[in-house]
């Protein structure tokens, strides 16, 4: 899986560098998307801690969480069984390479509280996820240096849930750009929200 995300990745980031010019909200989404109701966020399994900022993708992914919420659409799901949708966070370094610490459980929060604008949620995560490659699972306990390359920009890219290796499969939607992920108008998910409504317009249309 290793190698098949890091090629992934890659072609991500030529997306997206081809995509910085062009209307993100083009792609249609399908109906099963429109009509999820719960949503799983974690930090992309691949990614390190960096060095200069290792809480980094954690308050991105918080950040995501809280706009998600404010949204009002989905319920916050605890646990991969319960999401119709999992959406993968990463933090853009702004650099083309940066060391970081990979092999850290980055997707373990035994405890979850979040205020948001409507009120909050209190949760975590239970027990052993009956789906094989949960990316909430234990990750390798191994702290390890590496070096990240082309991640230069934040992403965010949805998936969908209730499948067995959820981030194996193509994803449904995606929103790379500088800053996607930042605090407190979080732009990847205005940007998904819009994608939604015009989805739902598109659909509205059909004769």
């Amino acid at each position: 899986m290793s190698y098949r995300r890091s090629v992934v990745v890659s072609l991500l980031v030529l997306w997206g560098l081809v995509a910085a010019g062009k209307n993100k909200n083009k792609a249609v989404l399908p109906t099963d998307v429109l009509q999820a109701r719960t949503v799983l966020v974690v930090i992309d399994p691949d990614a390190g801690e960096a060095i200069d900022a290792p809480l980094a993708n954690r308050t991105a992914q918080e950040d995501v969480e809280k706009a998600l919420m404010n949204w009002g659409r989905f319920q916050m799901a605890m646990n991969v069984s319960d999401a119709d949708l999992i959406i993968t966070v990463r933090k853009g370094s702004g650099k083309v390479a940066q060391p970081t610490v990979g092999g850290m459980p980055t997707n373990n929060r035994p405890v979850i509280f979040e205020p948001t604008d409507s009120g909050g949620r209190v949760g975590g995560h239970k027990g052993t996820s009956p789906i094989p490659g949960d990316p909430t699972s234990a990750q390798s306990n191994d702290p390890r240096p590496q070096v990240e390359v082309g991640q230069s920009q934040d992403t965010f890219i949805v998936y969908r849930g209730m499948r067995d290796n959820p981030l194996d499969h193509p994803a449904v939607w995606r929103f790379i750009a500088k800053d996607a992920l930042r605090s407190p108008g979080v732009p990847a998910v205005e940007e998904f929200r819009k994608a939604v409504i015009e989805a739902e317009k598109q659909q509205g249309n059909k004769p």
